[in-house]
């Protein structure tokens, strides 16, 4: 028996893996435990957790696997300082002191931090390092339903990388071309994030949901900044950008090329400005994914495709290269942020042990979860009246409610690995009327206006309701609906008629998948609107303690619990 233990830190999205012999066991992120969202501190609740649920001792572990390379990422930061100096004296004087003193010797560090958990783990020689990019395409092919496919990634930066292309085929993965920082199409699209006023490495998703609102007309404006060769490939120029040596991602020029400072959230509104700001750099970010993904298409000739890096997230995206028809098959690695590099970096362990198969995996249902026992235990503590159901009943009782309009809590089974709630973790609610999703914005999620919510909808039904001809489980492809029956599902379309779909199987999410097919006999619409079990600022709800505040505090109205039901 092989055992993995995948450590992903620093940076932002901490997160912890254990495989054993090639499958995933357990997978969760440090901010579903300490309630601060995108923590990116090392992640010792994730690992108790994983170690904890897999019943393995951190001494017993083979190998753990840290998710890049301190040494080059080290030779990348002083090269850019030698490269661009004198710009960027003061950014150097405080980044190496920081390096000097734990990043250079993370080994170390990461040994001591070990001992935590374990004070009998002894063997220094087990902790390794991976190549961040590599450790990205592996999170995407091998739990592909694909034996063989092209593997693009982007994100922000590696130790050098920011976009690759690999080959995947059976138990075999090759990087074979990178685009190298400074030019990265992740930190273009942050510094944009930055400008709109939104928080780097977290706001990246609003600035997609508001790019809808907004018309493209500073495309010709950003296309300043960034040279785009017809292949896909791209410079950006840096006299535009501080994120190389200082302390901001945008500097002077660029502001003045735009004609506006970056907004202030803490005294400036969105304007129409920021709105065509988002919907400029939306288009651009599409325009270069497609072209890069037509050459590598044309160049190696196989029909499927995987995607993973922070970029992949942006669903709209993935929806434009669906659309495009340029792979007949498209998969996207539901974590694909730094968090899905901790299961990355175990997978490319796994491929220097030839006799090694990983194994394909259909979801990413691996983190916590309780047993009704304990949670039956916390609702009489806290005096809670409830009802226990079996399946049949709260099916039932969940579709009356929804019908009735309520907002309803579900904490069920283990929760999701990744950003997004897939039914486990989520708040539901009946997708129309339209105001819906102004109510939930407004008086539950306490969110912006602009934020758009995911449709559930049988598997089966999907062709019916939207422009959509493959299964979607993760909500990582987002598609127009289709205008017959846009009015019985207009809660969860966005204003430019997207929706960012998840299809529902009895093989993905069988107590979901049959709680659809029940309010479908009583309503006659396959759809449920899904957001996750959280309102703004807070990580996804991790335990039923959690569930319980949320549900006390704000806005929600039923709350499910495995098969208990509370109602306020």
């Amino acid at each position: 028996m092989k055992t993995i233990l995948g450590i992903s830190a620093f940076y932002h999205d901490s997160a912890a893996t254990i495989l054993i012999d090639g499958k995933i066991i357990a997978a969760a992120q440090e901010e579903r435990f300490t309630r601060k969202k995108h923590d990116s501190s090392y992640p010792f609740n994730a690992i108790e957790f994983v170690l904890d649920f897999a019943k393995i001792k951190l001494k017993d572990i083979d190998q753990i696997i840290f998710f890049e390379k301190p040494f080059l990422k080290f030779e990348r930061l002083l090269e850019t300082y030698v490269a661009f100096a004198p710009r960027g004296f003061k950014s150097f004087c405080m980044a190496m002191p920081v390096w000097l003193k734990d990043k250079l010797f993370q080994k170390k560090m990461l040994f001591n931090e070990l001992k935590r958990h374990d004070n009998n783990f002894n063997d220094i020689k087990k902790i390794y390092f991976s190549d961040h990019h590599l450790s990205h395409a592996a999170s995407a092919f091998f739990p592909s339903p694909f034996e063989e496919a092209i593997v693009l990634t982007a994100d922000g930066v590696g130790e050098w990388a920011t976009t690759t292309v690999a080959i995947g085929k059976g138990n075999k993965l090759e990087i074979k071309k990178e685009i190298h920082f400074p030019h990265s199409l992740g930190l273009l699209y942050s510094a944009f994030t930055y400008y709109t006023g939104f928080k780097v490495n977290s706001g990246e998703y609003k600035l997609m949901g508001l790019a809808p609102y907004g018309n493209p007309i500073y495309e010709d404006k950003i296309k300043k900044l960034i040279d785009i060769k017809d292949d896909g490939t791209f410079r950006l120029d840096q006299k535009y950008f501080n994120y190389a040596t200082g302390l901001t991602m945008t500097n002077k020029k660029f502001n003045n090329l735009f004609g506006q400072k970056p907004r202030n959230p803490k005294n400036e509104k969105i304007t129409q400005f920021h709105m065509d700001i988002a919907a400029s750099i939306q288009k651009v970010t599409e325009e270069i994914m497609i072209k890069l993904a037509k050459s590598i298409r044309e160049e190696y000739g196989i029909k499927n495709l995987c995607l993973a890096g922070g970029v992949a997230l942006n669903c709209s995206l993935n929806g434009r290269i669906k659309k495009e028809k340029i792979f007949k098959n498209i998969f996207i690695q539901p974590a694909s942020g730094d968090a899905g590099i901790s299961y990355g970096s175990c997978l490319v362990s796994t491929l220097k042990r030839k006799k090694l198969k990983t194994k394909r995996i259909n979801n990413f249902f691996t983190g916590t979860r309780e047993s009704e026992r304990i949670i039956k235990k916390n609702l009489i503590k806290r005096k809670i009246k409830f009802k226990k159901l079996n399946n049949k009943l709260l099916h039932n009782e969940i579709s009356k409610k929804l019908l009735e309009g309520k907002i309803i809590g579900v904490f069920r089974g283990p929760a999701e690995f990744g950003p997004r709630a897939l039914g486990n973790r989520s708040i539901i609610s009946k997708p129309y009327p339209e105001r819906m999703k102004d109510h939930l914005n407004k008086n539950v999620k306490f969110r912006e206006f602009f934020r758009p919510f995911a449709p559930m909808v049988l598997n089966e039904k999907k062709e019916e309701y939207f422009d959509l001809n493959q299964e979607s489980p993760h909500m990582l492809i987002a598609c127009k609906a289709k205008m017959k029956n846009r009015n019985k599902i207009s809660a969860v379309v966005h204003v430019d008629n997207s929706c960012r779909v998840q299809t529902l199987t009895n093989k993905t999410n069988p107590f979901f998948y049959k709680l659809l097919n029940n309010f479908y006999q009583k309503s006659g619409v396959p759809v449920i609107l899904n957001t996750s079990f959280n309102i703004k600022g807070q990580p996804i709800v991790n335990d039923s303690v959690d569930a319980i505040k949320c549900f006390k505090k704000y806005n929600i109205d039923v709350l499910i619990l495995e098969n208990f039901i509370i109602e306020k």
